[in-house]
């Protein structure tokens, strides 16, 4: 199944849909004497090969002298992903991303921040044997490693290129090609651990994510995969499929191609799964795209880019003080209702910044008194008790957006629900990590001794044998 574009954000993977080509295509402005292009389904642009452009590859080229390329793992605006083979590491599959040649430098923030934690994690210290430590596939606290950085000269330009572990898939791509929508509940447990310990492990270090989503949680590669020779893999996912790149013009025969221009765009590869079909063994996370982190002790932040519906309130209502580790700690609480139900937290269809806190009101009640008497859109929505006006749309409160969506969806099909013991201290957990005043949300660290993480997340991570012996 092919639901979407997966395009790798420097400098982890993320996966965005279908629409992100098609903007790619129309953010290029053709130049008269330029050739255009005929659009290619699923595929980059090929006008993004010029100089200071894309880097053209092809299928079997040896980059590095080590890395064989063997297919494309996904583009974006300024780089292409591919997998290859690590020909000095027994076949090792590598995830290659070429940035584009006027691309960020190498001391870029991003960058920087990324080296930090890599390095953090692999740090001496860090390495005891833990039973809760991930540490498959290379991956130490779930922050992706850096097997590798290099550049490579070609025809538009010099490109840096880094190599880190492959992921199949977002845990939000995982879900879209599910028409269920959920994870086995152990998996899903499994998740939430693993996503906790990473945020916990970026604030230990004084770094706030501040772009926490499922588009930015990957599944790596489990073992039978990056166990595969090339010739299993293309029997199991289908082999590399390839669209000639023509220029549009009056001419009967096709013009020769501009120096730079791949004569073929591979369509980047679908390595995923449903979610329900995900195995215990197979869920290893991978937290991504550190494009929006920073340190809140050096820097102060008084936005959000984080999706609308996932926003926490005072980035609307307190907006004049600076934001720090307790955004993550909402926006990880929305993160991990997706990730146990079939539905999020705040409906998606919250266009705007009044009807998401119409939502957060209605689910976890009043806002504190000061908010509460400045926001205008209150009255549209509620009584001054906090009810609401339209009589005709009951209440969902915590309680009853829990039964709504994750409980009940697990039950109609025929999947395990969550018992009253586990609902009692998951709520407790959420709720807490709600708090409309960021001071009162629960630090990173204070949740992995929390009841529901050690009598069931912790548990289960142990058991999915993806944790350090």
């Amino acid at each position: 199944m092919r639901l979407s574009i997966r395009s790798y954000n420097f400098p982890f993977v993320y996966v965005s849909h279908h629409h992100q080509a098609r903007e790619i295509h129309q953010d290029i402005a053709p130049q008269n004497s330029a050739p255009r292009f005929a659009y290619i389904e699923d595929g980059e642009p090929p006008e993004r090969y010029r100089p200071g452009g894309y880097h053209p590859l092809s299928l079997g080229d040896i980059l590095h002298h080590r890395y064989h390329i063997v297919h494309k793992l996904g583009f974006g605006s300024y780089s292409t992903t591919w997998l290859a083979k690590d020909i000095q590491q027994r076949g090792r599959y590598i995830a290659i991303k070429i940035k584009t040649a006027e691309g960020d430098d190498d001391d870029s923030k991003e960058a920087q921040i990324w080296r930090h934690l890599w390095a953090a994690a692999n740090a001496p210290q860090q390495l005891t044997p833990s039973p809760d430590t991930t540490t498959s596939l290379g991956i130490a606290y779930s922050i992706p490693p850096i097997w590798d950085e290099f550049t490579i000269d070609g025809p538009n330009g010099t490109h840096r290129c880094i190599g880190t572990v492959p992921a199949r898939m977002t845990v939000a791509e995982a879900q879209d090609a599910s028409h269920t929508r959920l994870f086995q509940l152990k998996v899903a447990r499994v998740i939430v651990a693993q996503l906790i310990k990473a945020v916990a492990f970026m604030h230990a270090r004084g770094y706030v994510h501040a772009d926490l989503h499922l588009g930015n949680v990957l599944l790596a590669f489990p073992k039978r995969i990056a166990e595969m020779p090339s010739d299993k893999l293309f029997e199991t996912f289908g082999s590399p499929r390839l669209e000639p790149v023509k220029i549009i013009g009056d001419r009967t025969e096709q013009p020769p191609l501009p120096i730079g221009i791949p004569s073929h765009i591979v369509i980047p590869a679908w390595f995923g799964a449903r979610s329900e079909d995900v195995k215990l063994d197979e869920a290893s996370v991978i937290l991504a795209d550190f494009g929006e982190a920073f340190k809140p002790l050096t820097e102060k932040r008084f936005h959000s880019n984080t999706p609308r519906t996932l926003r926490p309130p005072e980035t609307t209502f307190a907006a004049e003080k600076p934001i720090s580790f307790a955004v993550d700690i909402w926006t990880l609480a929305c993160s991990i209702w997706t990730i146990l139900g079939q539905r999020p937290l705040v409906d998606i269809f919250s266009f705007t910044d009044d009807y998401v806190t119409r939502e957060q009101v209605d689910a976890l009640g009043r806002l504190p008194e000061d908010w509460w008497t400045r926001w205008d859109a209150r009255a549209k929505y509620f009584d001054s008790q906090g009810n609401l006006l339209d009589h005709t749309c009951p209440r969902r409160s915590l309680e009853v957006r829990f039964e709504d969506s994750i409980q009940l969806p697990r039950r109609k099909r025929g999947m395990e629900s969550i018992g009253d013991e586990e609902k009692s201290a998951l709520l407790s957990m959420l709720r807490a990590m709600l708090a409309f005043i960021p001071e009162e949300r629960p630090t990173a660290a204070s949740l992995l001794d929390c009841e529901w993480m050690v009598k069931w997340a912790l548990p289960d991570l142990r058991e999915a044998g993806i944790a350090s012996p």
